[in-house]
């Protein structure tokens, strides 16, 4: 059985998908939440498979929620249904870690059909954004592919996990210019954090990994 928490603040949205999804057998709506912190507090009490969530929401929007979730539940499947088809919102939900996302205008089957695909693994995009999201993978290689080679030597040293210290001493640079090359690695990358680029790193085998100790 899915577990399935609704998160949208317009009520009428609510009722309708909940008419739609109870009638199928291998759902469970286990609550909805009409905010962002609702959103997780609900999360923390009701440890749902699934999030159907809104973007626009009162205190906390969607995007941020994900963000949130993803650090704290990164189990938890994230399907975002809006009417937002902008680029920005697209592509920030999906840097965010957000599983799948649909347009308000889908038909029912297809939203009921997205959540047993995102519940399985799998990534859902509405038709009209897949473009978008082909540019944006596009734009990601070209971005790597554009790191200078002091860069990657950079990048080498945040995988074998070293400080901007211990980075500086190594490549006899000063701090400042250490953080200078990790700030313009980040934005190349698209990543927030440390973590995220040694991730990031390691999956797409920009550096040579560290010999094992």
């Amino acid at each position: 059985m899915i577990k399935l928490l609704l998160v949208d603040d317009h009520a009428v949205l609510r009722d309708g998908l909940k008419t739609i999804i109870e009638s199928e057998e291998d759902i469970l709506i286990v609550g909805e939440a009409v905010s962002g912190k609702e959103a997780l507090k609900k999360v923390a009490e009701l440890q749902p498979d699934i999030i159907l969530m809104d973007i626009n929401m009162p205190d906390m929007n969607g995007v941020e929620v994900t963000r949130i979730l993803k650090q704290e539940y990164p189990h938890i499947k994230v399907l975002m249904l809006t009417m937002h088809s902008h680029e920005e919102y697209f592509m920030a939900a999906i840097k965010e870690g957000a599983d799948g996302y649909l347009l308000k205008d889908a038909p029912s089957n297809q939203v009921v059909d997205a959540v047993r695909t995102v519940y399985h693994g799998e990534a859902v995009i509405h038709p009209s954004l897949t473009r978008k999201l082909l540019t944006f993978h596009q734009q990601q290689e070209k971005d790597e592919n554009s790191l200078t080679e002091r860069e990657k030597e950079v990048l080498s040293c945040l995988v074998e996990g070293l400080t901007n210290k211990e980075i500086g001493e190594r490549l006899f640079v000063s701090d400042k210019t250490v953080k200078i090359h990790v700030s313009k690695i980040f934005k190349k990358l698209n990543v927030k954090s440390r973590s995220q680029v040694v991730i990031y790193a390691v999956q797409h085998k920009l550096v040579p990994l560290p010999p094992s100790s």
